[in-house]
């Protein structure tokens, strides 16, 4: 398979989008005026204790404050509440797990988690543990007895599956910029007051350490100040590859080849083509998102439904779809062909840089799927 990974800023917009063997698989989008919190390390304000919830508001900076849960707070005490461990006016450091949506305020924890492409590190927790994506065999636990006698002795450290194959001195240099930003972040602790310790990924860092990169073969970027900017990303966080960094130089703008620009608005339709007939119908609500599969003139329910899981999960992650997702796909007699359609539907996810989970059909031929909020979905960015 061959990848593209394509960057450009247009209006408010900074946008990449993955393109493999030249169909749209992933994006990652900033929107200046909707600015995303996700991943930031901030320092926030208790403003309430909520002994009900077992929960405390955290003031930090966004327009709504943070909820953050008893069980997020650090160092944790095994069954106490929430009164025991915090009090009103109290400055905690913590992280916005999730950004506030549909009224309600964003997730925080205390258990700070600083990702890279090939290592997660945690500074409150301990040990090396391994992504459940490598399995086992000689080749992970080769891997864990490397980095256990190379990988600094500070906080926790998770293997990401893009470490088995990289060069270990990439691994070892992206450990120490991982200590270097949680080293800032605990040093800029301390104002009297809500602040940003340190920012949350943007959609240029996002790229480079969530998107795939098997079969990479080139990052075209538009315009001198993005390439500079895409330049320095690599630096910091993907040396290796910077070779592939390229400035677009077609006449037409970078989005506008393979009408790429009409792919992206077409993710804000309800209506998604499978061909032969068939489609998808999204809708989204405010508890939930459905996915209606329609047949058309297809008479095979089974392969109709298995050619939907495929564009399913290409939608979720290009939609950024957050929450719980109610797939209802073509009714289908034999249980056969409904676990056949879970585990297809369970493949397609699989390697989505987003934890997505696939539960089983109901006799109505109901999926449910849940899928971590990871920022706004894409409809409200291109409003």
């Amino acid at each position: 398979m061959r990848r593209r990974l394509l960057i450009d800023r247009r209006g408010p917009l900074q946008r990449c989008a993955m393109l493999s063997d030249g169909v749209l698989t992933d994006l990652a989008i900033d929107h200046d005026d909707r600015p995303v919190w996700q991943g930031a390390i901030v320092q926030g304000r208790v403003t309430r204790v909520m002994t009900g919830l077992d929960a405390a508001f955290v003031e930090f900076g966004d327009s709504v404050p943070g909820f953050l849960s008893a069980s997020d707070v650090r160092p944790l005490r095994r069954d106490a509440r929430i009164g025991q461990l915090l009090r009103t006016g109290q400055m905690v450091t913590a992280q916005v797990k999730a950004d506030a949506h549909d009224g309600k305020g964003a997730v925080l924890t205390m258990d700070l988690s600083l990702p890279g492409r090939f290592l997660v590190h945690n500074p409150h927790g301990d040990g090396i543990h391994i992504s459940k994506r490598l399995g086992k065999g000689p080749e992970v636990t080769a891997l864990r007895q490397r980095l256990s006698s190379t990988l600094p002795n500070q906080g926790g450290w998770i293997v990401r599956a893009e470490a088995l194959h990289a060069d270990p001195a990439l691994v070892l240099d992206e450990a120490e910029g991982l200590l270097a930003d949680a080293h800032h972040a605990r040093m800029a602790a301390g104002a009297p007051s809500p602040m940003t310790l340190l920012p949350p990924p943007d959609a240029v860092r996002r790229a480079f350490v969530e998107l795939p990169r098997d079969g990479l073969a080139e990052i075209v970027v538009e315009g001198p100040d993005m390439l500079a900017a895409v330049k320095a990303a690599a630096m910091a966080l993907a040396p290796d590859l910077l070779p592939l960094i390229a400035p677009h130089k077609g006449a037409r703008p970078l989005f506008d080849q393979g009408d790429l620009d009409s792919a992206i608005t077409a993710l804000a339709d309800r209506r998604v083509d499978l061909g032969q007939g068939g489609s998808l119908v999204i809708d989204r609500t405010e508890a939930l998102t459905v996915i209606d599969v329609n047949g058309g003139e297809r008479g095979n329910p089974l392969a109709t439904n298995l050619d939907a899981c495929l564009e399913i999960a290409r939608q979720l992650r290009l939609r950024n779809v957050g929450g719980i997702v109610v797939v209802d796909f073509v009714n289908m007699a034999r249980a056969g062909d409904r676990e056949a359609v879970i585990q297809r539907l369970s493949s397609a996810v699989s390697d989505d840089p987003v934890a997505t989970h696939v539960y089983g059909m109901s006799r109505l031929g109901l999926v449910e799927v849940t899928r971590a909020r990871r920022g706004p979905p894409l409809a409200d960015l291109l409003l």
